[in-house]
């Protein structure tokens, strides 16, 4: 199969997934407990760079259009211009920076479990803010209604993104060559 057909077809297969997985949600606040950025990890390892980010790009713009893929179902505008919004962007630079960082010289799981903190992390950096502005927060607001509820559960699904990433022989970027 031609190289360009099969990127393609992966960028597909993650946007799905990743659409799957912003829908269903347990509701704990202003932001679920979602499997969207556990498949965005995924996607970071396994398509790599620039890929997992064209992945996360077509799942934000099928959002944007109103194609029902975001948080709850929702989507349009006013997903990235209400609460959660700061963090839809947070995925992007996720699949952007996970790869930049596992993918530099040689393959080691202490890379890659910087590579999934700093993917974990990114996604926080400007989704906190956003949501203290929206929501009118002080930062320890902030703090208690955007990330303590939620970081237990990023490293959980941190962890099995790298587990299944380094037990799955093939990586996109591989293809290429």
């Amino acid at each position: 199969m031609d190289n360009s057909i099969r990127k393609i077809i992966f960028i597909a297969v993650f946007a799905a997934l990743i659409s799957v997985g912003s829908i269903i949600g347990i509701p704990i606040g202003p932001v679920n407990i979602m499997l969207a950025n556990f498949f965005i990890f995924l996607a970071a390892f396994i398509l790599g760079f620039p890929w997992a980010a064209a992945s996360v790009a077509v799942f934000l713009l099928l959002g944007l259009i109103g194609i029902p893929v975001f948080q709850n179902g929702g989507s349009g505008i006013s997903h990235f211009a209400g609460p959660t919004g700061g963090f839809l962007p947070g995925y992007l630079l996720a699949a952007l920076l996970i790869p930049l960082i596992a993918d530099t010289g040689k393959k080691s799981l202490i890379k890659d479990i910087i590579a999934i903190t700093a993917g974990i992390l990114i996604i926080y950096l400007p989704g906190i803010p956003w949501l203290k502005y929206k929501l009118d927060f002080n930062w320890p607001e902030a703090f208690a209604a955007g990330f303590t509820p939620y970081i237990l559960f990023d490293i959980i699904k941190g962890a099995a993104a790298v587990f299944l990433a380094r037990s799955v022989p093939f990586r996109l970027k591989k293809a290429d060559a």
